[in-house]
């Protein structure tokens, strides 16, 4: 495997909770009203330090989208998702940013967000 080279953030920076590699800015959030299968998640119009799965089609609360995992390229966990194509013209805004997972992300405050019980069957559940 090559060299990694990490982007380091400057400002309210929300970081993998495993092992602290930046992610986002609070100023790219897009939306705080989406919901994950471990329960809340933050959209993002830009995150830094992550790798992507493969894409495949899932079919969320707000309907069909071609997604792919996303995860910290400094541990390799999960850490959301990305959206790649939203099949509905009303969810097109999705295209091209991301899904952190509250659980799983520290955020400026250096607070883990993991609330333990707070589970959802089903994910991408946003009000935006």
């Amino acid at each position: 495997m090559g060299r990694l080279f990490v982007v380091h953030l400057e400002g309210k920076v929300y970081s993998c909770k495993h092992c602290r590699t930046h992610l986002a800015l609070y100023e790219d959030i897009v939306s705080k009203s989406f919901h994950s299968r471990h329960g809340k998640a933050y959209l993002f119009s830009k995150v830094v330090n992550v790798s992507a799965g493969e894409n495949e089609d899932r079919q969320m609360l707000t309907g069909m989208h071609t997604v792919a995992d996303i995860f910290c390229v400094g541990c390799g966990s999960i850490v959301g998702w990305k959206y790649e194509t939203a099949h509905e013209k009303s969810q097109k805004y999705k295209e091209g940013k991301s899904v952190l997972e509250r659980y799983k992300v520290s955020g400026p405050d250096s607070c883990n967000y993991w609330v333990g019980h707070e589970a959802h069957g089903g994910s991408d559940a946003d009000d935006a």
